[in-house]
């Protein structure tokens, strides 16, 4: 081990708290590692945070939130990477890998709105603002009265556009709101049944280089096991689905015992049409299950189906 440890990572406020986790969970595990100097977080501007307006689909899709992050780590001006997993693209960059996953937080969806209980009680024509496709569709197959606007930034940002006005309501991540001590923002918790979160969503996941094994035996350390066997549902699910920031598809693993259960779904741009499946299995096939859920679901969609109806 060099004599300090780099962890690369975004600038937002949440991306750093995740590091921030990362940090303590090393220096609780390895007490060489307690000095305050011992490990250092070196933030670093993506492509992602660059983009304002717009979606993340047009502007390249996943990897406009981690490309530069990868970068540094394959060229070796930081030793390790931390990542919201759900912005990993499905497939990792050759060169490198995931290392560890730490324990997952509420992976939920929540609704933050002005003036209503629920998604249910907003008004009809109501203005809700996402960046999220996935979310944008699922909330327009349950409300197809609803009025969805793009709406980015961090969540700071975004939870202070809708205090100004000109949107009722967004959808936010339980986790993220969690990890920024922001739990009390929110007006209701929205169920999977009603919201299929993200793959991945909840998960925070740091990458090294493939042939640094010295990394990746020490930061294995961290590793989860049970949210590891559920991401690799999710992700083989969105590796057989070609899955990116265009296509709408939900997914949640959850392990009993040693049998994973995924719920999955894909659905239409304009929410008009949805399929769900769930697959289930053990542990140690989470890949094949979340590889076969995807290719029903691909089945079952047939060709063109993401690409109906895109809303403009």
């Amino acid at each position: 081990m060099a004599s300090v440890f780099r962890l690369g990572t975004r600038g937002s406020p949440l991306a750093l708290a995740q590091a921030a986790e990362v940090k303590a969970r090393l220096a609780a595990t390895f007490p060489e590692l307690a000095p305050p100097d011992a490990i250092t977080i070196v933030p670093i501007r993506t492509s992602g945070d660059r983009l304002t307006q717009g979606s993340l689909g047009d502007a390249g899709g996943k990897g406009l939130f981690t490309k530069e992050i990868d970068a540094a780590l394959a060229a070796g001006t930081i030793d390790a990477a931390v990542h919201s997993l759900k912005d990993l693209p499905s497939l990792a960059p050759p060169g490198l890998a995931i290392a560890c996953h730490l324990p997952r937080a509420d992976p939920r969806d929540a609704l933050i709105a002005r003036g209503a209980a629920g998604l249910a009680d907003l008004a009809a024509g109501a203005v809700i603002g996402t960046a999220s496709i996935r979310r944008k569709a699922q909330l327009l197959h349950a409300r197809p009265d609803l009025v969805v606007v793009p709406l980015r930034g961090n969540v700071g940002t975004r939870l202070a556009k809708l205090e100004a006005g000109g949107i009722a309501a967004t959808v936010l991540a339980v986790a993220g709101l969690q990890r920024l001590g922001r739990l009390d923002a929110i007006t209701s918790v929205l169920a999977p049944e009603a919201m299929l979160p993200a793959a991945g969503q909840g998960v925070i996941v740091v990458e090294a280089r493939a042939d640094d094994a010295g990394t990746r035996a020490f930061l294995a350390a961290l590793d989860d096991a049970a949210t590891a066997a559920c991401a690799t549902a999710e992700r083989a699910l969105l590796a057989t689905l070609d899955g990116s920031c265009q296509t709408p598809i939900g997914a949640l693993a959850t392990l009993a015992g040693a049998i994973v259960t995924l719920d999955a779904m894909v659905i239409r741009p304009d929410g008009g049409a949805l399929h769900r499946t769930r697959h289930q299995g053990p542990a140690a096939a989470a890949g094949a299950i979340g590889a076969a859920a995807g290719a029903e679901l691909a089945a079952r969609a047939g060709a063109g189906f993401f690409a109906a109806a895109v809303p403009g």
